[in-house]
């Protein structure tokens, strides 16, 4: 089986994303930074705040379905907030999306938030709500199942270094990871978490049996030339002793966003 997990940047860098997807097509796509603007009939909107402007795809949710149409998608928002075109204002909703293969079987699911609650009103000031999803997938080839959990760590102005919320956050993620599994289940846990390699998230997730994948096998970062600060990683992706790696990487090229996507064979 094949688990691919991207920080998809709101589709910002949409016209070599949705190829390589399509290329790619895992059995299963863990994706963050998801758009999702039910009502605009636009291409591209807008993100302002505090200064920073962003260039988003409006129905970004609706153009990965579009790409892999084999899959079953589902969207998990954090929060609605505001989108410009000019100066016309649109609800659209962010968050998260898992895609399965519609030849795998979900046969358990959780959704839930790491930080915070569902932010009806707008996205709000940092940190602003996170959310999570893991699902139970039965393996035809193998016979057993498989527990694929992600998130979106919180993001601080000040660093990525440890606080008291990115520590609730990863023992959230951890509990609904482990609420969703059954004993003897291969477990994988990934996502763009937003902390530092010798965070003490990892001691809470290492409780759990996971062992992290990017920074025991060398690879030094995973982000791409577009992100311009200091600090290469971003994105983990942990397995517990159940899962046999066949190959793990963090894919360079081609670069689809800031981030780089972590692509895992396992069985």
């Amino acid at each position: 089986m094949r688990l691919m997990c991207l920080n998809g940047w709101g589709g910002k860098l949409h016209d070599l994303l949705i190829p390589y997807l399509k290329a790619s097509a895992p059995d299963v796509l863990c994706l963050q930074e998801v758009v999702h603007t039910p009502t605009a009939d636009r291409t591209w909107l807008t993100y302002w705040h505090d200064g920073v402007e962003l260039p988003q795809r409006a129905n970004f949710f609706l153009e990965i379905c579009r790409a892999l149409p084999d899959h079953v998608a589902v969207f998990c928002p954090a929060a609605q907030g505001d989108l410009w075109d000019g100066e016309t204002r649109y609800d659209s909703q962010w968050g998260l999306a898992t895609f399965v293969r519609k030849s795998i079987p979900i046969i358990g699911q959780k959704q839930g938030f790491v930080h915070g609650e569902f932010s009806a009103n707008g996205y709000g000031d940092h940190p602003r709500p996170r959310s999570a999803h893991a699902v139970r997938l039965f393996d035809f080839d193998k016979g057993h199942p498989v527990v694929i959990a992600h998130m979106h760590g919180l993001r601080n102005l000040d660093g990525k270094h440890d606080t008291a919320a990115r520590l609730v956050q990863a023992q959230r993620l951890a509990d609904l990871a482990k609420s969703v599994a059954r004993d003897g289940d291969r477990m994988i846990v990934c996502g763009d978490f937003n902390v530092l390699p010798e965070s003490r998230s990892f001691d809470i997730l290492r409780a759990i049996g996971l062992a992290d994948l990017v920074t025991t096998r060398g690879f030094e970062g995973t982000r791409t030339s577009h992100y311009r600060k200091s600090g290469r990683y971003a994105d983990y992706m942990l397995v517990n002793a159940a899962v046999n790696v066949v190959s793990f990487d963090v894919i360079r090229e081609p670069e689809v966003s800031d981030h780089c996507p972590l692509v895992l064979d396992f069985d």
